[in-house]
């Protein structure tokens, strides 16, 4: 691997062998086991439940987590980054995630070449999986807002935010809870 990444730096015009650049094929290696470790199945995340209502409370309200990500684009291998917001409701019969692990998901399949509208699908069929049990949640979904430097940078060279949004039951099939979602969102 680092041969391939001295011939991309002598095919750009650079010397591999000059001083700033001799570890660099080394550094890069590294660094791609590190962005791309979503690709290793060892690093799956795992996802804790809990019984709803198991510790004398029964929620079936919105919960919405949010943060920040970085993926890598498939198409030209460039960075996009921005806000994820999660949201479920869960089944007052159902499982109750442990929100830490909604992070960890997100980080998970971001650390793959991606595209946005499949890191969105791919995060709420990962979480809906554990929670779709004999009572499914009520609504599950998420919002991802990125900046795409491929659009950025190169190209038409245009700063601009690409939103997609994966939504599955009263997300999806209620407009006033969709509504209230994109309230909190806001």
């Amino acid at each position: 691997m680092e041969d391939s990444i001295k011939k991309i730096l002598e095919h750009i015009g650079e010397n591999p062998n000059r001083e700033g650049l001799q570890d660099t094929p080394k550094r890069v290696v590294n660094m791609w086991k590190e962005m791309f470790r979503g690709y290793d199945k060892n690093q799956t995340p795992k996802i804790t439940v809990f019984d709803n209502g198991k510790d004398g409370i029964v929620y079936d309200q919105m919960i919405v987590d949010s943060g920040d990500f970085y993926s890598n684009c498939e198409h030209h291998m460039l960075p996009f980054f921005g806000k994820y917001y999660f949201a479920y409701i869960p089944n007052p019969k159902g499982k109750i995630l442990g929100l830490s692990k909604v992070a960890r998901v997100v980080d998970f399949h971001s650390a793959k070449l991606q595209i946005q509208e499949r890191l969105c699908s791919d995060i709420v069929k990962d979480l809906e999986r554990v929670l779709d049990c004999e009572y499914p949640p009520l609504a599950i979904g998420i919002v991802i807002k990125a900046e795409h430097l491929c659009k950025s940078m190169r190209g038409v060279k245009k700063k601009g935010i690409m939103t997609t949004a994966y939504l599955k039951g009263m997300f999806k099939s209620d407009i006033n809870c969709k509504n209230e979602l994109m309230n909190h969102i806001k």
